[in-house]
């Protein structure tokens, strides 16, 4: 795939590569570990046999979550979607560490799902941390802000569950976090990217004034598997 292609497959193209190790399916259709994320992939161009592995993977009358696929055969339902938009780092985007932050591990876990529990950056399981490098900012010991990395395909790293306690917000604390997760990523010769929810105005408000740029609008379906 080429590097256009590939931020339009990014759930496909880190299950079939560095996430490889999280995946569960085979050659057409593929999900991450259930404790790791709820997002399910199909391979580029799927057909109809895509679709029934992905179908015998997750079983029957369960719900799955893809990253922009739409037109399932018959049998499978629509039961939600969030509009949402992909961000691409420009040059113009300045990163630098953090001296602040703390590498987040397993033993962090329970602040992070709180903390992620009240303020809704989207998907994070028990090991979603697991997926990438995860920082957090602490004050007086608790966990009050956090990002990190998520979807990894060749040539990209994905920015997510940027969050801040609501207490502790306009302070610039998210900013800094994408600024030192970016810092990392750049390291390793990648690029960083980001999704937010088309809602979430106010993010992708900072976002652009940081200096990333819209990629294109995406949407986030989950569907119920045929019984």
């Amino acid at each position: 795939m080429s590097n256009s292609d590939i931020l339009d497959q990014v759930a496909w193209a880190s299950l079939a590569g560095r996430h490889a190790i999280f995946a569960e399916g085979g050659d057409k259709a593929r999900r991450y570990q259930t404790d790791v994320s709820p997002f399910a992939a199909l391979e580029p161009d799927a057909d109809a046999g895509s679709w029934a592995q992905l179908a015998a993977l997750v079983g029957a009358g369960r719900v799955v979550t893809l990253v922009g696929a739409s037109n399932p055969p018959d049998g499978w339902t629509e039961v939600g979607n969030i509009p949402g938009v992909q961000l691409i780092a420009t040059d113009g985007f300045r990163t630098e560490p953090l001296p602040e932050a703390l590498v987040l591990g397993d033993d962090d876990v329970d602040e992070m799902l709180d903390l992620v529990g009240r303020t809704r950056p989207g998907p994070f399981l028990r090991r979603t941390n697991h997926l990438g490098r995860y920082i957090g900012i602490r004050r007086d010991g608790a966990l009050i802000a956090m990002a990190g990395e998520r979807t990894q395909p060749p040539g990209f790293t994905e920015i997510s569950a940027v969050c801040t306690d609501p207490a502790y917000q306009r302070q610039g604390l998210a900013a800094a976090l994408v600024r030192d997760v970016a810092h990392v990523i750049r390291d390793r010769g990648e690029t960083p990217f980001m999704h937010a929810s088309a809602t979430n105005e106010n993010a992708i408000r900072l976002y652009l004034s940081m200096g990333f740029a819209l990629r294109r609008t995406v949407t986030f379906t989950s569907f119920r598997t045929p019984v």
